[in-house]
C-alpha cells in the first residue's frame, strides 16, 4: 500500500492548508451560516425569503426613489432573468408592483405596496433580532467596532480595485 504523503513534503497539502485559505474560508462558512440563520427565521416567522427582504430593503430605504429591475439585479448581484422570476414571485405574493418608467418605456420599475411595507418591518425585527444573536452578542464592542471597520476597508478595496 502507497502511503499518502507527508503534509510538509506535499505542496497542494500545504497550499490547501494556508492560512489564507483557512481565513478565507471562515468567513465564507460564517457568513453562509448567518444568511441560512436569517433566511430561515424569516420563511418561518414572515413567509419571505432574505433576498426578497433585500429588495424590500432597497425599496422602502428611500422612499419615491425609481428603482429598475436592472438596478435591483446590479445591487443584488443576480441576474437579469434570476430578478425578474424574484420580482414575479414577490409581485404574485402581492409584495411589490410594477409600474412602466416615465422616461423610458422599457424599463419597469419596483415598487412596495402597502402589504410589502408591512411585511418589511415585520422581517426587519427579525433580521435585526438574528445578526444581534449571532453578529453582533459573540463579541465585544471593540471586536464589533474593529470588524465592521475592517469589513468596510474590504469592502472600499473590492469597489475602487480595477480587474
Amino acid at each position: 500500500m502507497n502511503a499518502m504523503p507527508q503534509h510538509d513534503d506535499d505542496p497542494a497539502a500545504r497550499a490547501a492548508d494556508s492560512r489564507l485559505v483557512r481565513d478565507f474560508g471562515l468567513l465564507i462558512k460564517s457568513a453562509t451560516r448567518l444568511e441560512q440563520r436569517i433566511d430561515g427565521a424569516l420563511r418561518r416567522e414572515c413567509g419571505i425569503s432574505h433576498t426578497m427582504l433585500e429588495v424590500l430593503i432597497r425599496l422602502c430605504r428611500r422612499p419615491g426613489d425609481e428603482v429598475s429591475q436592472r438596478q435591483l439585479a446590479d445591487d443584488l448581484t443576480l441576474t437579469s432573468s434570476g430578478t425578474t422570476r424574484l420580482i414575479d414571485r414577490m409581485e404574485n405574493a402581492g409584495l411589490v408592483h410594477r409600474v412602466p418608467s416615465p422616461e423610458d418605456r422599457r424599463l419597469a420599475l419596483v415598487q412596495p405596496t402597502t402589504d410589502g411595507r408591512t411585511a418589511f418591518l415585520r422581517a426587519s425585527a427579525v433580521h435585526a433580532r438574528v445578526v444581534e444573536e449571532y453578529f453582533v452578542k459573540p463579541l465585544s464592542a471593540d471586536e464589533y467596532a474593529h470588524l465592521t471597520h475592517a469589513l468596510g476597508r474590504i469592502d472600499e478595496a473590492l469597489r475602487d480595485g480595477k480587474q
